[in-house]
């Protein structure tokens, strides 16, 4: 028999003491790995297994047939989205309102957690918390009801304009308003949530920094531009990134809930009109290939957005 090659034999050592390690992990902490057991089952049933049925973008699916015995039409589907009348329509909408929630709304967390990091006043502090995280935990169906309230031609918002010397208008049937009133909307239900995860970042900046920012004279605001931020910057970039991972993800049930066919020019994104070509046009392969077209799209975000951040800032996912 030939003699091993030392560099396979090198290659192969540290592969058996890696599994050997978790093997002796998996038996050491059993019973985390129990509770870790659900989580797993939950992605691979509701996450990966479902990814088969991407099979039929590429098929021309009748659920008589089913998967496997529907015949296969390679790309027509999607090229039928390129080609039709309603694809820069979504393209365009899509991106205008991801856009606008990630240029208004992802910096609004973080300029409420820079405030309340600021507050010394602890009950106003907890008050403050405690009302703008109870948004986000309203039912989304109920937050849809407050906003058509509000900007219905008798709501709240019409009697300031009014106050104002404006005139009444049913806000919602206006195409102009849409975008506007999506992601304000948005930024209202999120914001408290979203300082969580900074102002639990803020907790692991080292106090020693302030104190040496102190002796160096530098006052408050002075502290929150060279300490606090570059202390938060490498969680804000791991949040941008997924963030524009997610631009072209946005969800269609805020916007079904919320428009309408007057405001189809400005609001219909790629989620709504999968819906509506899939769940109500009952054409689940052409929506199946949209569907695909708006992941891999955001696939490739992702990659790029995570490369552009490790050469910027040597910050990244991976």
């Amino acid at each position: 028999m030939s003699a091993m090659n030392p560099e396979t034999t090198m290659a192969v050592i540290p592969k058996k003491r890696a599994r050997i390690g978790l093997l002796v992990d998996i038996r050491k902490n059993k019973l985390l790995y129990v509770m870790l057991l659900p989580v797993l089952l939950f992605y691979v049933i509701f996450h990966y297994a479902p990814m088969y049925g991407a099979v039929i973008a590429f098929k021309d699916f009748s659920p008589r047939l089913g998967i496997g015995d529907s015949p296969w039409i390679g790309f027509e589907h999607f090229k039928t989205f390129f080609t039709g009348a309603y694809f820069w329509r979504t393209i365009k909408n899509t991106l205008l309102i991801s856009f606008y929630e990630l240029l208004f709304g992802f910096p609004a967390p973080i300029v409420l957690a820079l405030l309340l990091n600021e507050v010394r006043h602890t009950l106003f502090k907890r008050t403050v918390q405690t009302v703008t995280y109870l948004p986000h935990f309203i039912s989304l169906v109920v937050i849809c009801g407050i906003v058509k309230d509000f900007t219905a031609s008798d709501g709240v918002i019409n009697d300031i304009l009014v106050y104002l010397g404006g005139e009444r208008l049913s806000l919602l049937l206006e195409p102009d308003m849409f975008r506007t009133i999506y992601v304000s909307s948005g930024i209202w239900q999120h914001i408290g949530w979203g300082t969580i995860i900074f102002l639990a970042a803020l907790t692991g900046i080292d106090p020693e920094q302030y104190e040496a920012a102190r002796m160096d004279g530098a006052g408050r605001w002075k502290q929150m531009l060279h300490v606090t931020i570059p202390g938060l910057m490498p969680t804000i970039v791991i949040l941008l990134i997924l963030s524009i991972g997610r631009l072209m993800n946005v969800g269609f049930e805020k916007i079904i809930l919320l428009y309408n066919p007057s405001t189809y020019e400005t609001a219909d994104v790629i989620s709504s009109y999968v819906y509506r070509v899939g769940l109500q046009d009952f054409n689940y392969s052409f929506s199946s290939a949209v569907g695909l077209f708006n992941s891999a799209i955001n696939f490739m975000l992702v990659i790029f957005s995570n490369w552009l951040s490790r050469k910027l800032n040597n910050t990244s996912l991976w």
